[in-house]
């Protein structure tokens, strides 16, 4: 079974840069053309907001919004994939979540990490 685990700093300033380490076991982020690996959001007292996606062969997609300020990038050897989002402003803060796709819908998640940005 496939276990997702965020890892980050919990507390930003504004104008920095957010890096997320989503750290994947019981299963290979390579292996398989079904299988996505997300960055998902949701903020205080809102709704799910998709980020980003990088898929097995390690292409990329992000949401047209943030597309700017996001990039997801992976290191197969650790069986890892990152999310940096950067200038970031206390619009960002969150919980973070890692998920994985299977065919296009979001599946086996994380289970998520606090991100505050605040002066």
């Amino acid at each position: 079974q496939v276990q997702l685990q965020e890892s980050g700093p919990g507390l930003l300033k504004p104008s920095q840069t957010l890096p997320l380490t989503c750290t994947v076991s019981g299963g290979s982020i390579t292996t398989t053309s079904y299988f996505a690996w997300s960055w998902i959001r949701q903020p205080p007292g809102k709704g799910l907001e998709w980020l980003g996606v990088i898929g097995y062969d390690g292409s990329t997609d992000y949401s047209p919004s943030l597309k700017s300020r996001t990039s997801v990038s992976r290191d197969t050897s650790k069986n890892q994939f990152f999310l940096q989002l950067s200038d970031v402003t206390p619009e960002d803060t969150a919980v973070y979540y890692c998920v994985r796709a299977v065919y296009g819908l979001p599946w086996d998640w994380g289970q998520g990490t606090q991100v505050t940005v605040s002066s």
